[in-house]
């Protein structure tokens, strides 16, 4: 399933390389990492959350999540230091390209009426963000066992140094943006 690997390094490089007349291919962007979030604040009250959104990472991305801890207490938020919050997921390598093959090409066209990702969603530096209301558009979650619809942030980092640069590599990888 490495297959997006091998693309970008067979058309994506060069084509990035042709583009923005680079005089090192040190230089062309690659993709770094993509970290996935959940934010779960239903999880202060009930502890079950946590372990129902752990599966569901762990199911999707196929590498055991991280449990994301507040920093500080909020008592608006009936909050306390240390009270799980949420869970992570980064993916590096192998794992991150066989999940942004699956999102971009499985995932994204299950969405109903998608027309295509926000190409605005870029941080300045070459990172972008994405978000997904259901985490049903995966084919590996079953729908009849999953407690409730939740939706997660995904950032994919790369080491591009602009936000064109950054659209480009994303473009010629795969990605779906609105045009």
């Amino acid at each position: 399933m490495a297959r997006l690997k091998d693309y970008y390094i067979s058309d994506v490089a060069p084509a990035l390389m042709k583009k923005f007349n680079y005089k090192s291919v040190m230089q062309i962007p690659k993709l770094e990492k993509v970290v996935i979030n959940v934010g779960a604040g239903e999880a202060k009250d009930n502890a079950k959350v946590i372990d129902a959104i752990m599966n569901d990472l762990a199911v999707i991305t196929g590498q055991k999540p991280v449990v994301c801890r507040a920093k500080k207490s909020v008592a608006n938020f009936k909050l306390r230091e240390g009270m799980p919050i949420g869970v992570k997921v980064t993916l590096r390598s192998e794992k991150m390209y066989e999940f942004v093959d699956k999102l971009f090409n499985v995932a994204f066209p299950r969405v109903r009426d998608f027309r295509g990702i926000n190409g605005n969603s870029f941080d300045g530096k070459g990172n972008y963000s994405t978000g997904i209301k259901e985490q049903l558009i995966f084919p590996e979650i079953e729908y009849d066992k999953i407690d409730k619809v939740r939706g997660m942030d995904i950032n994919f980092i790369t080491t591009a140094q602009t936000d064109e640069e950054a659209k480009e590599l994303l473009t010629l990888m795969g990605a779906p943006f609105i045009k």
